[in-house]
């Protein structure tokens, strides 16, 4: 008798999703996906008539949802309901296709962890090996642009965007730009505009409201640099940034 073979039918579940991501996906596309992951069966009616959150948040007027894109919203979500979320070997790789589909850009070697948010994956670019630790939020509203192995801790928070307080329904966007090789630690809140420079670290807890230097470390609220990081000489990929061990998880 033979045993069964967890890796091949991990890999085979990835393969079928990509097939079907690589066409769409569409209603149908998004149902077989679920089917896939194990979900609860929904009426086709509720996919057709589907609208996420971000749908009825003010820049949606202005850049509206395609269905494309909504179904991708959906499933990126919707995944960590599934219990194929807990499996690494089918958790990074589902994330990352999505990623890949939805985002402005998304570099290779692409890493999510689960309950990671945002609301417009069409304004985020995400360069190669970049890292997203679980429960963190990104308001890309006003445009997100993270560069090459850069680490998001859990629960950080990035905003780009700010209401008047007089009037509410005044808004204002600016983007959020983090360089090549920053670290952003646990609890960190990046407020609108913000640049986080090349090599730099944000602290656990620290609230940014101005630009950060490069090879800094800033703590506080509000942040100020502390001190510069402690490189040793080092600097880009001899930094070795390297946030998980396993080649399984890299692009194919």
């Amino acid at each position: 008798m033979n045993k069964p073979n967890p890796d091949k039918a991990q890999g085979d579940l990835i393969r079928n999703i990509r097939l079907i991501l690589d066409q769409g996906p569409d209603l149908h596309g998004t149902e077989r996906i679920l089917s896939l992951l194990g979900c609860p069966a929904i009426e086709e009616s509720f996919l057709a008539g589907l609208r996420i959150y971000s749908d009825f948040l003010p820049r949606a007027a202005d850049h509206p949802f395609s269905p494309r894109q909504r179904y991708l919203h959906f499933l990126w979500d919707a995944f960590d309901r599934s219990l194929f979320s807990l499996s690494m070997p089918v958790a990074f790789p589902f994330r990352r296709m999505v990623a890949k589909r939805l985002f402005r850009r998304c570099g290779k070697n692409f890493i999510s962890e689960g309950e990671v948010r945002f609301n417009f994956g069409q304004f985020l670019s995400v360069g190669d090996d970049v890292f997203f630790n679980r429960g963190s939020f990104i308001d890309t509203k006003g445009g997100v642009t993270i560069g090459d192995a850069v680490g998001i801790g859990e629960f950080v928070r990035i905003f780009t965007h700010v209401h008047s307080e007089s009037i509410h329904s005044v808004r204002t966007y600016s983007p959020v730009t983090i360089m090549e090789y920053a670290k952003v630690f646990s609890g960190a809140m990046i407020l609108p505009g913000v640049t986080i420079g090349r090599q730099a670290i944000v602290a656990g807890g620290a609230v940014v409201t101005t630009d950060v230097p490069d090879n800094s470390v800033v703590a506080g609220a509000p942040a100020r640099v502390i001190r510069e990081r402690r490189t040793e000489g080092r600097t880009g990929t001899d930094l070795d940034h390297v946030w998980l061990h396993g080649g399984a998880f890299q692009d194919e």
